[in-house]
């Protein structure tokens, strides 16, 4: 049990330390505001700073956001411990979450924003540019939400 925590908690420090990678070296390569286009029209690397949460909102909030992050990660890492017995995709998604949060979170405190670039153009719709913590956080609701559809399934067929 002790070797599987130990690998959950490398895997969210190693998630943690590629988020603040990338935003150390969009912050050291580029100025705030400048954009590079990867592939015309639809992915650019546009150095932002975000001072809300997603999509900019409740821009500005530092204290808020502080509140609500810890009782978000106090209340991820309590779901993590108790998942131990369940699937790998559900210790996967808690692990997700947790890392993606640290590294906004750590922003939020040492900046007083959190750092944003990766930038798309989806079928004419110019999407919120975000990061890589934000990708943990989508990617890990996404196993979190598979999970809980396979076990209703489960469930239902008396599994």
């Amino acid at each position: 049990m002790l070797v599987s925590y130990l690998i959950q908690v490398i895997a969210i420090v190693l998630l943690f330390a590629i988020d603040q990678l990338s935003k150390m070296i969009i912050t050291m390569n580029m100025s705030l505001g400048s954009s590079i286009e990867v592939i015309k029209g639809f992915f650019s690397i546009t150095y932002v700073r975000n001072t809300g949460a997603g999509f900019s909102i409740l821009e500005g909030h530092m204290g808020f956001f502080y509140i609500i992050t810890i009782v978000a990660l106090v209340f991820l890492i309590y779901l993590l411990i108790k998942s131990q017995k369940d699937p790998w995709y559900n210790k996967a998604a808690f692990i997700l979450m947790i890392g993606g949060t640290l590294g906004n979170f750590y922003d939020r405190i040492t900046n007083q924003y959190v750092v944003d670039f990766l930038d798309f153009v989806i079928f004419g719709y110019d999407f919120p540019i975000f990061n890589l913590a934000d990708t943990f956080l989508c990617i890990g609701v996404g196993l979190f939400i598979l999970s809980y559809i396979l076990e209703v399934r489960r469930e239902r067929r008396g599994l």
